[in-house]
């Protein structure tokens, strides 16, 4: 299994440039002319990343999604699973994700388990990533699916202790969500907190949908930033975020 992308990742944080994925999640109404609009635009910005996944799927779109991606532009495809069941290997990689914020096993090992002969025996990249769910102000799916409690984002050092306890052991990424949709994005204290602790690549997702709200994240110490629901709903949504990270990349 080779570390293409995970090196990209460290290699642009080194050089302290910032990225931007884009989550296409099945779970959305699917819609393949939709979704290759989202693909154009994205190549035309320069996105770094898809990332495909989400927490439940009520159909098995996610090998459509991934085929329109890779046969419109070479821009990497991440899987974002939330089971075992939406492991697709057409995928350039695939974020291993450890729920480490919670304590239901079948989230922090259970599913992984399952999954790691197949994975190995086919050769897809495996990104170790811990998994921080934090509270957004409103429930989530993710909360929902994995009978997860998130972490009031009040209490900074227990995040930070959590993310640090991800880094020693072995994650190589740390991803701060606040939910799809959530009303209150990561704070810029949280991610501040954790950047300062950590030496790992920071993901940030949730609650985005502004510029405002995209440069805050990246300023506090994020080195990507996820954006979902609002470029489902606005495609064009990709412009003014490729713009802000334009922008603080010029610097």
């Amino acid at each position: 299994m080779g570390s293409r992308i995970y090196n990209s990742l460290l290699e642009r944080k080194k050089k302290g440039l910032k990225s931007f994925a884009i989550l296409i999640d099945p779970d959305h109404s699917f819609n393949s002319g939709k979704i290759k609009k989202t693909v154009d635009l994205a190549c035309q910005c320069r996105v770094d990343y898809f990332f495909v996944g989400g927490s439940y799927f009520l159909e098995n779109n996610i090998e459509k999604c991934i085929s329109v991606i890779k046969n419109t532009c070479p821009i990497p495809v991440i899987l974002f699973p939330g089971h075992i069941t939406h492991v697709n290997l057409n995928a350039d990689a695939i974020l291993f994700l450890s729920l480490i914020s919670g304590r239901n096993p079948e989230y922090l090992i259970g599913q992984h388990v399952i999954a790691a002969p197949g994975l190995k025996a086919k050769g897809i990249e495996v990104i170790p990533t811990g998994y921080i769910i934090l509270d957004g102000g409103r429930p989530s799916t993710a909360t929902y699916i994995t009978f997860t409690t998130p972490i009031p984002q009040d209490q900074t050092a227990l995040v930070s202790a959590t993310a640090l306890a991800g880094e020693m052991l072995g994650m190589k990424l740390i991803y701060l969500e606040a939910g799809s949709g959530a009303l209150n994005p990561v704070s810029a204290q949280v991610i501040q907190n954790v950047t300062q602790t950590l030496n790992l690549p920071i993901i940030v997702g949730g609650g985005i949908d502004t510029p405002a709200k995209a440069k805050k994240a990246l300023v506090s110490g994020a080195d990507l930033i996820v954006v979902g629901n609002k470029i489902a709903d606005s495609p064009e949504f990709i412009k003014e975020i490729a713009g802000v990270i334009e922008k603080l990349n010029k610097h």
